[in-house]
């Protein structure tokens, strides 16, 4: 498996609606999460893009929802990176690999509403445009004026880490010399009530890895990489480890084998020793047994003093592109020479036995691992390098 640099990274979500504001609010501590909308009738912390959001171009307006709107906003600060990845190896050359979770529910929830006021769907409403998985996948192939293989992965909260997986496939057989990966998702009703159901939404704040936590917060956001097989960037992709240990529907396995396993296989893939390891960003949801079954897996590889990074306190869970959005944080922090504040945090829990970073500091990383992990026992772990 190759080793390629990341040549350009972008995001939004409640932070910022730019990379800059975004990566400035990591690099200050400073959370994004707010009230909940009242059209879910919830109350409690989210993390929401801060609106209004632009309109996608008049060609592309039959796919123009919340969705691909925030889509859009994050890549947008790609364009000359994108117009130069195009230059230099053609459009047909880079591939585009989409992660989302719920796709276009919001839309369909909507549409659902009206329905059942007026008894018919609302005016531009489509399954295959509003609502399909590759409608976002669509849009951004378009955006972003490319041609290469594309797909979209729905693995629910390692779907935009998992696309990692896919674009090391894609460089080391040679089908594409660059790819976009990242992902996409809108807060939306299911989620936030589906969670309620499971009695793991906090109403306040959540607090990884915190003796206080009490569950997790649900967010929105975007975040996109471009890897390229030669040239300069901020961070390397060096290795993906993927599990499946499809131990329960919604728990992870209690001894932490998948977690574990992903990211074994992630430091083998990249030919490095455990040791080399120096920060991981955790998944670090902030629920009572997330926090203390992927605190056992880090002490049994890592050991209890690699410094550990949790940020959905600063975003809350934006679930399918909660990969690749703490992946842009850690590449930034790589970048920036610093480790940010787990936000949150602060009275860590001691049981959970590992070294969670309170405070931002500057830091020298060599090698750092972001871990995501979803339903069904689906993980991934991926390792990132210094340039």
């Amino acid at each position: 498996m190759g080793s390629y640099p990341i040549t350009a990274y972008a995001a939004c979500n409640a932070m910022g609606t730019t990379t800059a504001e975004v990566i400035a609010a990591l690099d200050a501590g400073r959370s994004g999460l707010g009230p909940c909308p009242e059209e879910f009738g919830l109350q409690g912390a989210t993390g929401v893009v801060p609106g209004p959001l632009p309109a996608l171009p008049s060609a592309l307006a039959d796919y123009d929802t919340r969705l691909t709107r925030i889509a859009q906003l994050a890549l947008d600060d790609l364009a000359r990176p994108l117009a130069a990845a195009r230059a230099r190896w053609g459009a047909d050359r880079i591939g585009v690999l989409v992660g989302t979770s719920t796709g276009g529910i919001y839309e369909t929830e909507r549409a659902y509403a009206y329905q059942r006021a007026h008894g018919g769907l609302p005016p531009g409403y489509s399954v295959e445009r509003s609502h399909a998985l590759h409608a976002g996948l669509h849009v951004v192939r378009l955006l972003a004026d490319l041609r290469g293989p594309a797909y979209v992965v729905s693995t629910a909260c390692s779907s935009s880490a998992r696309v990692c997986a896919g674009a090391l496939r894609l460089l080391d057989a040679a089908i594409c010399d660059a790819v976009l990966v990242g992902g996409v998702d809108s807060l939306c009703t299911m989620t936030l009530k589906g969670f309620a159901g499971l009695e793991v939404l906090s109403a306040d704040p959540c607090r990884p890895f915190s003796s206080a936590r009490a569950g997790i917060n649900i967010g929105e956001g975007a975040a996109w990489m471009l890897i390229e097989r030669l040239g300069d960037g901020p961070a390397r992709l060096l290795g993906v480890g993927e599990s499946s240990d499809a131990y329960h529907m919604t728990s992870p396995h209690p001894e932490g084998l998948g977690a574990l396993l992903a990211m074994q296989r992630a430091v083998s893939a990249a030919g490095i020793d455990p040791s080399e390891v120096d920060q991981i960003n955790v998944h670090g949801t902030g629920t009572q047994q997330n926090d203390e079954v992927e605190g056992k897996a880090i002490r049994e590889l890592l050991g209890p003093e690699v410094a550990v990074v949790a940020t959905k306190g600063y975003t809350g869970h934006l679930l399918g592109a909660a990969g690749a959005t703490e992946l842009v944080f850690t590449i930034a922090s790589i970048e920036g020479g610093f480790l940010p504040a787990s936000v949150g945090a602060d009275p860590v829990d001691a049981s959970i036995g590992v070294n969670v970073n309170l405070a931002r500091r500057a830091f020298r990383t060599r090698h750092a691992l972001s871990n995501s992990f979803a339903f069904g026992g689906s993980n991934v772990s991926v390792l990132l390098g210094a340039p």
